[in-house]
């Protein structure tokens, strides 16, 4: 946390926010001792805080025990803009900006009902170029997207999902273990570079966006590359790879992460 701390300190702002973020980690409603211990501060310190954010809604204290919960404020909030609304406008000028500059399309993906569903794409300024329709829904397994999405999921949500999933299924052993090579591969490389396993002529570069060790990453970038179709002098894959790893630092500010 130190090396994220502002010149400009909120102490009680910290403190508040402290609490917010112990109480949502916790499944059950805790004293005002147990959270002062909880953030390593002394329970006089948490007073005024508690007392501020209980007037404001955002928690709830119990009559009888004096335990204090978070209430539904957060939640509520939180549900008053789409999360993909927001990613959306984030990302927009990043992914317009990086297509106009590798003069290739590219789009954004997140994961929805275990595939894979484009949620924002940039044509490319060229003449010719790959469209992929914003709101398709693709198959994890056979897309660069999916892939990606699937090397940084947690391994016991990975396992359900490849379990389930009819093409993974359908794989033989061998064929199963290869790919689960792949997406680690995926994960020490930070990237995924390959020909397209569906669109003949097409490379992918795909990267994630916003990885988190417990819930996997928020979305990926990927970058479909028509390179028969490329200018004279085509950009290299290491320098698109650069390029497209400098976009997703723009949407990561842009979106806090």
């Amino acid at each position: 946390m130190k090396e994220k701390e502002s010149k400009y300190q909120a102490p009680a702002l910290d403190k508040g926010l402290d609490i917010v973020e112990y109480l949502s980690a916790q499944s059950i409603p805790l004293s005002q001792t147990e959270i002062a211990i909880g953030i390593d501060k002394s329970p006089n310190e948490i007073y005024r805080m508690l007392m501020s954010l209980e007037s404001r809604g955002y928690i709830l204290r119990d009559e009888v025990s004096g335990k204090y919960r978070l209430s539904l404020k957060l939640f509520y909030l939180s549900h008053r803009h789409s999360p993909i609304d927001e990613l959306r406008k984030a990302a927009q000028f990043p992914l317009e900006e990086l297509a106009n500059t590798i003069r290739q399309s590219c789009h954004l993906s997140i994961l929805y009902m275990n595939q894979v569903m484009v949620i924002i794409h940039a044509k490319s300024p060229g003449p010719i170029a790959l469209s992929i329709e914003e709101g398709n829904l693709f198959p994890l397994p056979l897309t660069a997207s999916g892939k990606v999405l699937l090397a940084y999921m947690p391994e016991n949500e990975k396992t359900t999902t490849l379990k389930s999933n009819a093409i993974f299924k359908k794989y033989s052993k061998a064929e199963q273990d290869e790919f689960l090579s792949s997406l680690i591969n995926i994960q020490q490389t930070g990237a995924y570079l390959k020909n397209s396993d569906s669109v003949s002529g097409v490379t992918d570069i795909s990267v994630p966006i916003g990885i988190d060790s417990n819930n996997g990453i928020i979305a990926c970038l990927t970058i479909s590359m028509l390179s028969a179709l490329n200018a004279n002098k085509p950009m290299e894959n290491d320098v698109i790879l650069a390029e497209a790893n400098k976009c997703v630092k723009k949407i990561e500010q842009r979106i806090g992460v």
